[in-house]
């Protein structure tokens, strides 16, 4: 999906470009939970995988029903957007919590710019609904990703 075009697939190939996109994501988290070594790194991986795990198995449900079922916000959740602040870095053996917290930041602010493309692409579609649901989930792991890194990593105001 080069540039910057506004384009609305199939119902079909939509879900299937976001199930691929869940998969990838968890993926980049499998392989960063089996090299790291920190205990609570690794916990914050597991979840973050187990995360998109159920995003993955959400959209294909959606697939054969035509719909996403479940626990949906109407709103997307407001973020403090650390992924400018925190650098953008490929994790390492050696990777602590922070680390670890600021990969997956970055992974799930890459989850929503896709939704968010793909909300617009389809502006106007009954698609774009399911979109604009799925963007506002992940809108919500981003904010409890930094609510998390505020809460351990960031000194008080």
């Amino acid at each position: 999906m080069g540039g910057e075009e506004q384009v609305c697939y199939t119902f079909e190939a939509a879900i299937e470009m976001a199930v691929q996109m869940e998969s990838e994501g968890f993926r980049n988290y499998f392989r960063a939970l089996r090299m790291v070594k920190d205990r609570a790194a690794r916990q914050i991986l597991k979840d973050a995988a187990l995360d998109e795990l159920e995003h993955k198995h959400q959209l294909e449900r959606a697939l054969i029903e035509g719909e996403i079922k479940g626990h949906t916000l109407d709103r997307p959740v407001p973020t403090m957007n650390l992924d400018y602040v925190l650098k953008k870095k490929e994790i390492g053996p050696d990777a602590d919590a922070r680390e670890a917290l600021a990969f997956a930041i970055h992974l799930e602010r890459e989850s929503l710019e896709f939704y968010r493309k793909m909300n617009e692409g389809c502006a106007g579609a009954p698609m774009a609904v399911l979109f604009e649901k799925i963007f506002n989930d992940e809108s919500r792991h981003l904010q409890e990703l930094e609510d998390l890194y505020e809460k351990h990593f960031l000194p008080e105001g």
